[in-house]
């Protein structure tokens, strides 16, 4: 089993209003790890201590792509937080095949920008990716293609959004993928999502569809969901460590 982690964009709300607390809530559930998405006014030396006191590793974050401009910055901030796996969008459009060839020569710079310092660069998918462009292609497979240090952080509820079988997909991009977002739902964009194990998506196939010697965590994001995002994200944890799909800090 992997360690379970949580994106913690899924409670974006509380962390707006107490990120300190908001992190105490997720170590308490039982959570390993966290996935940032905004620092919400702390420093990284703040909630470096703060993740210390917790318990809490750091299993990857969003940030901004890095570029010339801003790339020093980010490697400080990743390297004080201990983060080892950067992770954004694919940088711009993609809904032709320039447009993605256009992303990837951002991406290419990316890598280049973090290699020597123990950062890796991958990319997140939504649905997009997943929608061809010429000849059939998938944006998201051009990317890895084109840009072989790139890993892929597969968000498998918009690859089952897409019309693909996220299971098939995952095995599919498996020796990419050291990272599943996992969120469940009714697969349809404009409905707001569940707590995993309460939606479609048949989480014991995806997962056990993952290279155990490649995957590294099993990562809970839901972007919106019907009732309290802290009741949800703690049901998902539940779910996935009481049924033995991911380890936990908590026994349920």
């Amino acid at each position: 089993m992997k360690p379970i982690s949580v994106q913690l964009y899924s409670i974006r709300e509380a962390c707006k209003e107490d990120f300190r607390k908001s992190l105490e809530r997720v170590a308490a559930i039982g959570y390993k790890g966290v996935e940032f998405a905004g620092f919400h006014g702390m420093t990284p030396a703040e909630l470096r201590t703060t993740l210390d006191d917790l318990g809490l590793m750091v299993s990857s974050a969003h940030m901004p792509m890095p570029n010339k401009e801003n790339a020093d910055e980010v490697i400080k901030q990743c390297q004080t937080l201990g983060i080892s796996r950067l992770i954004t969008g694919p940088g711009g459009a993609i809904d032709t095949y320039d447009n993605v060839m256009a992303c990837v020569e951002n991406q290419r710079a990316a890598v280049e920008l973090l290699k020597g310092n123990g950062i890796s660069f991958g990319l997140h998918n939504h649905w997009k990716e997943f929608e061809p462009v010429e000849d059939g292609k998938l944006p998201e497979d051009i990317m890895l293609d084109n840009v072989p240090e790139l890993f892929a952080e597969l968000d498998v509820y918009w690859v089952t959004a897409a019309g693909f079988d996220a299971a098939e997909t995952t095995s599919r991009l498996k020796r990419r993928t050291p990272i599943l977002h996992i969120k469940d739902g009714p697969v349809e964009p404009k409905q707001p999502m569940l707590a995993v194990g309460q939606g479609k998506l048949d989480m014991p196939a995806i997962i056990a569809a993952a290279d155990p010697e490649i995957l590294e965590w099993v990562i809970v994001e839901l972007d919106s969901c019907a009732t309290d995002m802290f009741d949800a994200v703690e049901e998902s944890y539940n779910y996935l460590v009481g049924n033995g799909l991911a380890s936990g800090n908590q026994k349920v």
